[in-house]
């Protein structure tokens, strides 16, 4: 990856105000509305994630898991899967920020976070 820094595409159970709260901290934050990916399976969010670069953050924990696992079995890679309970925006991306702050990009590659 060109960037250091880690660039996050929130899939759409994921509150769009989360987005608003980490690109207002000027982090590179998009969401499947933004991406133009509304109601895209869960392979094709992954797949757009990975196309472009970004780290996927979810709350669908059960069918995410299952991707990840196909895209190790299969020995593809990705630029990491984030599940995050569900909880209020704030709180997501307070704890987003943790990551944000503390984890580059490569670091992020092929790995799976739960918030």
């Amino acid at each position: 990856m060109s960037s250091i820094f880690v660039c996050l595409y929130l899939d759409e159970d994921v509150n769009v105000l989360v987005a608003d709260l980490l690109q207002a901290r000027g982090f590179d934050v998009i969401t499947v509305r933004d991406a133009e990916q509304l109601h895209a399976t869960d392979a094709e969010q992954l797949a757009y994630a990975v196309s472009q670069g970004r780290t996927l953050v979810t709350h669908n924990r059960t069918d995410f898991e299952e991707l990840v696992q196909s895209y190790f079995d299969s020995g593809r890679m990705h630029y990491g899967v984030i599940f995050a309970v569900r909880r209020s925006p704030q709180e997501i991306a307070q704890r987003l920020l943790i990551i944000l702050n503390q984890v580059t990009s490569d670091e992020m590659q092929n790995q799976v976070r739960y918030i």
